[in-house]
């Protein structure tokens, strides 16, 4: 079995031909999508705010190391699609950024003598 590896994917967009229906849908709940409601989850985040013009998603993905922060970015697409696809919401010019938790360095500072 291949090493699994921990991603964070944020999955950027514009929203785009939000029905008014859509529209007023996000508006009624953009108190709970806002930036002290953003993390990190398997079934993803979204975050976005009343000016609806940009959204962000963010993904907590377990893939196979080997793959990749490329591998990991699209799966977090595609889920992010899927998402918005099935709420009737329109997007375009999706972009994400991976960071690969498991090799992350963490620099501790040093103790108090």
């Amino acid at each position: 079995m291949a090493e699994q590896h921990t991603y964070r994917v944020i999955v950027r967009g514009t929203w785009h031909d939000l029905t008014d229906e859509a529209r007023a849908r996000l508006l009624s709940e953009v108190d709970e999508h806002g930036l002290d409601q953003m993390r990190f989850s398997e079934e993803g985040c979204l975050s976005y705010d009343s000016a609806l013009k940009h959204f962000s998603y963010r993904f907590v993905v377990v893939s196979d190391a080997a793959d990749g922060e490329e591998m990991a970015a699209a799966i977090a697409e595609e889920q992010a699609e899927t998402a918005l696809r099935e709420q009737g919401l329109g997007y375009r010019d999706l972009r994400s950024s991976a960071t690969d938790m498991d090799l992350m360095k963490i620099n501790r500072k040093p103790g108090r003598r």
